[in-house]
């Protein structure tokens, strides 16, 4: 009994091996399944450039990086002497510590000017005359040359801008000053916001836009 018993036991895992691993699968006919159902004229190997670009297809693409906005605006550039009547306009938007200075040395290609009075005293009582009018920017020429005792009263890197300063100072009663084209080197100034928000950045521009010449950029 003992050795039929063992025979069963033999019979039963034989049978349940070839069941496990080599029984077609159920509803299949076909003895040759593989062999039909491709055509293996088809297949080719790929190589060089073919399976690097394969590669580059099947290989995930990082997240793209978010486009950044306007994280930093700046407007300008003043003349030194300028800065601070634009720092004024900007007081009430309390801009605090998102409001920062960049100062650069650019080429000016206009300036506002009184032509030379021929002499040091000249250019002194002239400004005088400036001085008891309220203006307070200017500057006198003294160095050799066909501009010896003129007075600058700004430099300017557009027409326009020289213009309007023409304009402020003859309504105040400068009728001698000028426009002209000056190439020279001259520090500017240029007031940088950082991290504005959508309302904030109307506000700058609407200051802005008091001030014809200026322009408004992102930050360098």
């Amino acid at each position: 009994m003992r050795i039929i018993f063992l025979l069963l036991v033999a019979v039963n895992l034989a049978l349940f091996g070839w069941w496990q691993y080599y029984a077609p699968a159920e509803g299949a006919s076909d003895p040759e399944p593989a062999r039909r159902q491709v055509n293996p004229e088809m297949i080719r190997l790929l190589e060089g450039k073919e399976l690097k670009s394969l590669a580059s297809v099947a290989r995930p693409k990082p997240p793209a990086s978010p486009t950044p906005g306007a994280a930093c605006i700046e407007w300008g550039g003043f003349a030194v002497a300028e800065a601070p009547k634009a720092e004024q306009a900007l007081a009430p938007l309390a801009l605090g510590a998102r409001l920062a200075q960049r100062r650069s040395e650019e080429t000016a290609g206009w300036w506002v000017f009184i032509p030379p009075q021929g002499n040091r005293a000249g250019a002194l009582k002239k400004t005088t005359e400036l001085k008891s009018l309220g203006i307070g920017d200017y500057f006198i020429l003294q160095d050799e040359g066909k501009m010896r005792w003129a007075i600058s009263l700004g430099v300017f890197s557009s027409e326009e801008a020289a213009r309007k300063r023409l304009e402020d100072l003859r309504a105040k009663g400068v009728r001698s000053a000028q426009t002209g084209e000056r190439d020279t080197q001259v520090a500017k100034v240029w007031f940088q916001l950082r991290a504005p928000d959508a309302a904030l950045q109307s506000k700058f521009r609407e200051t802005a836009q008091g001030f014809p010449g200026t322009e408004l950029r992102d930050c360098q």
